[in-house]
């Protein structure tokens, strides 16, 4: 099965790599790949809230 998306190789430690398989099995994601994508996706998304309500903060400040 051909892909355009990009690929590369991810090392985590055993309690990762753990944590990341609950996750999946969980959320029943198919693959430790889908999992993975969906929690960068979930790490970004929070990221990206964080730095909105500072942006907002540094606004509202005198």
């Amino acid at each position: 099965m051909a892909t355009d998306k990009a690929r590369y190789t991810v090392s985590v430690d055993e309690d990762m790599f753990q944590k990341i398989e609950t996750f999946r099995y969980e959320n029943r994601y198919p693959t430790r790949s889908a999992a993975t994508v969906e929690l960068i996706r979930l790490g970004l998304a929070s990221m990206e809230q964080e730095a909105l309500k500072t942006r907002k903060t540094e606004k509202s400040s005198p």
